[in-house]
């Protein structure tokens, strides 16, 4: 898998490497992941954590079970936000893409140019045919990342997701097919 440098970051699969800077990443952010990402957020609480989840979202990836990418500022090297292309249905040719990007990069279109590439590298790469973005009402971020990637609404999935200490929450569905 090739790295994707654009000019103010780079997206690159999970590495070895990535412990500290993940654990730092999800520390620094985990008031807003927790909800919708809570493994991820409970399995980085230390750096012995991450380096653990680290190795296994590398194995996850060089086996395709899973594919996490980190988005990297240039600079210092520093994660500024995860992609999972995950929930991968070979036989259907599909997959579900998840992404984090860190508060004080939000607004600024990195998400969404993070999502673009990983949605294309997903259709030539993986051979996939239709993608997923499952994110909930509340989070007008999300539903314009998938929207300005050409994710199109397709339903409401009834208490899809169940945060920690919460109900479980309808979720939107959006669904992006490979046209070629």
């Amino acid at each position: 898998m090739n790295s994707f440098q654009l000019s103010q970051f780079e997206i690159n699969p999970i590495s070895e490497r990535d412990g500290w800077r993940l654990c730092n990443f999800i520390s620094s952010n985990s008031d807003f992941l927790k909800r919708y990402f809570p493994k991820t957020v409970a399995a980085n609480l230390t750096p012995n954590l991450s380096s653990i989840f680290v190795e296994q979202k590398v194995s996850d990836f060089i086996s395709g079970k899973e594919y996490l990418f980190t988005l990297k500022e240039l600079e210092h090297r520093k994660i500024i936000g995860l992609v999972y292309l995950k929930e991968l249905k070979r036989s259907a040719k599909e997959a579900e893409l998840a992404y984090c990007i860190a508060y004080p990069y939000k607004s600024n279109g990195f998400a969404s140019l993070a999502v673009q590439k990983i949605s294309e590298w997903g259709f030539t790469e993986q051979h996939l045919k239709r993608l997923r973005i499952i994110v909930h009402k509340s989070n007008i971020g999300s539903i314009k990342v998938a929207e300005n990637c050409g994710y199109l609404w397709k339903e409401t999935l009834a208490k899809e997701h169940t945060p920690p200490n919460e109900d479980p929450l309808d979720m939107e569905l959006y669904v992006l097919e490979n046209e070629r």
